[in-house]
């Protein structure tokens, strides 16, 4: 299988920055015919260094927590291509705002909704990839009561396989400020999200530098105009023990 070398962009643990290898099938996904519409946005979202990121690989079987337009969820079924499955999971307080993701499974044949209450997240088989991008921010927000994040995060350890992988984007919030931020900025502090996911049982394994931007200062609400669509953000990964 042909490789192909992308910036070093990833940061383990301790560990030095590391080059990212974009495996060939995230190039075939992400260059789609199909997903033209969405191509204009890929360059800012980093579509290509996500999914390598990621490490969704074909058979897999992914969970994307609220999909909304589904333009993660469209590189996510062409990487797992047919023997593959991605769940669509909404949890129910996001229902008004997820028209887009209940026609997905009319055009991506390998995916599947799960419409659920905020609380009970859970999947029909145990999964191999958790992805979520600008949500987990909302948990310990009132509106998706009653849940919070050690909820969340739980039931994602419950799902994964062991060895299995949860990849968390979110807006990134002042510098220990903690969960103040959520509900007014919908912002989150990424120690506090570490701190979280870590409690839950998971292992802290790499993060990605390719969503920070330095001109954010933190303090607008991610809808902005000078902002919305350029927020600071961070990219981590964590891995349920094998």
């Amino acid at each position: 299988m042909k490789w192909s070398l992308a910036l070093a962009f990833g940061l383990f643990a301790g560990g030095p920055a590391v080059a990212q290898d974009i495996p060939d099938y995230v190039t075939a996904a992400v260059a789609d015919p199909a997903r033209a519409a969405d191509a204009e946005d890929d360059a800012r979202r980093q579509i290509v260094e996500i999914m390598a990121f990621s490490k969704v690989k074909p058979g897999d079987t992914v969970l994307e927590l609220v999909p909304g337009s589904g333009y993660w969820s469209r590189v996510f079924s062409g990487i797992v291509g047919p023997e593959g499955k991605v769940y669509l999971a909404v949890p129910t307080p996001m229902e008004k705002y997820s028209e887009e993701t209940k026609a997905l499974p009319q055009t991506l044949a390998n995916t599947e909704l799960l419409m659920q209450p905020a609380d009970a997240l859970s999947a029909p088989t145990s999964v191999d990839v958790v992805f979520t991008a600008q949500n987990y921010h909302d948990y310990p927000n009132e509106f998706m009561g009653p849940t919070d994040p050690a909820v969340l995060n739980k039931a994602v350890y419950d799902m994964l396989k062991p060895g299995g992988l949860y990849v968390v984007i979110d807006h990134v919030a002042e510098a220990g400020s903690g969960m103040r931020d959520t509900e007014t900025l919908h912002r989150i502090d990424p120690a506090v999200v570490k701190q979280q996911v870590e409690a839950a049982g998971f292992e802290y394994r790499a993060e990605s530098d390719v969503l920070r931007n330095e001109a954010d200062d933190h303090t607008l609400k991610v809808f902005d105009p000078s902002v919305r669509g350029h927020t600071d953000q961070f990219v981590y990964r964590f891995r349920k023990p094998g």
